[in-house]
């Protein structure tokens, strides 16, 4: 993979990077996250120059897939890989341990494209969508390389894969969490919501997303949707409470599912054992 410098457009300078990550920290501080959560996320300046390149392979991935949407259509360009080229890179790890305010906006710009090409819209809006991701990632290259100097200051705690509730308790915990977000929605608290549908993402769904996926990927896939993609962009379009309640009554119901899941590989080892 080539090097290649950060980049931004002047929207997000120094300073107001700054600053969002400064407001982040209290909850980076408390993540759980599960899944591919390598050391590097405890020793990011070492490992900057590769998270540099890895932008630089997604937004040539991502642009892949545009120009074979340009040239055959969407069924050869297969769309749902923007996401599995996400979460296959390290990056992926290091944002969203770190920075959850642009975490969940890489995931918007992720099927933004996705969307754009599966609806079959005109290339010039494909390629807008590929364009606000670019620049989504290397904002967030830059929110990452400001956190590793607070990481190198020792101002952030190491990251671990640790959860004190059953898997059972915590989806109890991320149904209740899921209704106080249309509760602040109604008390027209946008703000409110969306920060307890990141903080509920990440401090509770990722802990227990690596023995989900074992056990049905899609629907784990499904889930990471709607936290990061459909529930907030529902809140921030000014939908109705009903519609914002309909949303988390159908995560709920996948949550359901998840538990079931879950509760059934217990049940499993421990008539191994």
């Amino acid at each position: 993979m080539r090097s290649h410098h950060w980049q931004t457009n002047g929207t997000l300078t120094l300073l107001g990077c700054l600053a969002l990550l400064t407001a982040s920290l209290s909850i980076a501080q408390d993540a759980a996250a599960s899944g591919a959560i390598g050391d590097h996320v405890n020793n990011m300046s070492a490992h900057l120059d590769d998270y540099n390149d890895e932008v630089v392979w997604l937004i040539e991935k991502v642009g892949g897939i545009v120009d074979v949407y340009e040239q055959d259509g969407a069924k050869a360009a297969k769309p749902e890989a923007v996401v599995d080229h996400w979460e296959a890179v390290d990056f992926h790890s290091a944002i969203e341990t770190q920075y959850i305010p642009l975490y969940a906006s890489i995931w918007q710009g992720l099927f933004g494209v996705r969307m754009a090409i599966e609806e079959g819209r005109p290339i010039a809006e494909v390629r807008a969508e590929q364009q606000q991701l670019a620049q989504v990632l290397w904002q967030a290259l830059g929110a990452v390389k400001l956190a590793a100097q607070y990481q190198d200051m020792g101002l952030l705690p190491d990251i671990e894969a640790t959860s004190t509730d059953t898997p059972a308790e915590t989806i109890a915990v991320i149904k209740q969490r899921l209704d106080r977000v249309v509760a602040k929605y109604a008390e027209q608290l946008s703000d409110q919501a969306i920060k307890i549908i990141q903080e509920t993402y990440l401090n509770l769904f990722e802990g227990i997303e690596g023995a989900l996926i074992t056990q049905d990927a899609a629907l784990v896939e499904d889930l990471e949707v709607d936290f990061n993609v459909t529930l907030q962009k529902a809140i921030k379009d000014g939908a109705s409470v009903d519609q914002v309640r309909r949303i988390v009554e159908t995560m709920q119901g996948k949550l359901d599912q998840c538990r079931a899941l879950l509760e059934a590989a217990a049940s499993k080892r421990s008539d191994v054992f």
